[in-house]
């Protein structure tokens, strides 16, 4: 969906026009490349990965920078995104140097630095401290009320139903198990247990024994996901 990489077959459309490699390496084509790269942005599940900067202003004006645009609103955009995920003391550190936490919000502020319509983010509650998800599935839900669409792979079902409205079970053998309400998906547990997202185990309570079920919050990044 960010055009890292191209289906093998079929095809997928992106603001009313076919999205395929040979646009995005066509000279010919870089109007819309561009067009794209700042509508759609990508928040790896490793922050390490994103990082790349000396410091976290130059990493977050990277991407504006990239798509042309002028010094100073390149400076107000990264004072703006900066401001927003509560980052603004951190500008002048070194990336590498921050927190687990500090070096998701660098990541998804460089995201929201080109002030994209749709916002791709791969397990991005993974290894957060309990604050700093709640401060995410906030973010979430004010960009989604400025109009903003959000689609997130995660393996976290406790998040799933405050951040969305649509949930889509992707099964272990890569095809897809069902796409529906949120409120709806999570709370067939059959369907989750079926796709290896829960697994169920028998308690004892006296002389009773009862079925429980958990999710899998560690499951292979290749594994099923909602």
């Amino acid at each position: 969906m960010d055009a890292l990489l191209f289906p093998t077959s079929g095809e997928f459309f992106a603001f009313g026009r076919l999205v395929e490699e040979e646009v995005f390496d066509s000279l010919a084509e870089s109007e819309f490349r561009t067009f794209f790269r700042e509508r759609v942005a990508f928040v790896f599940q490793n922050s390490d990965v994103q990082l790349f900067s000396s410091t976290v202003y130059d990493e977050i004006a990277f991407g504006p920078l990239q798509l042309g645009m002028a010094q100073e609103e390149v400076k107000e955009r990264v004072e703006e995104v900066m401001n927003m995920v509560e980052i603004s003391k951190l500008a002048s550190r070194a990336p590498h140097t921050l927190s687990g936490g500090e070096k998701k919000k660098v990541c998804i502020a460089s995201a929201l630095a080109s002030n994209p319509d749709v916002l791709l983010l791969d397990e991005p509650t993974a290894g957060l401290d309990p604050r700093t998800q709640l401060w995410l599935i906030e973010l979430f839900q004010e960009l989604s009320r400025a109009g903003k669409t959000i689609v997130v792979a995660t393996h976290d079902l406790d998040t799933v139903e405050h951040i969305s409205n649509r949930a889509v079970v992707i099964g272990e053998d890569h095809t897809i198990k069902a796409d529906g309400r949120s409120c709806d998906v999570i709370g067939n547990l059959d369907l989750l247990l079926a796709a290896n997202l829960i697994h169920k185990h028998m308690h004892r309570h006296g002389t009773a024994y009862q079925e429980h079920y958990h999710p899998h919050h560690h499951l292979h990044p290749k594994g099923p996901k909602a």
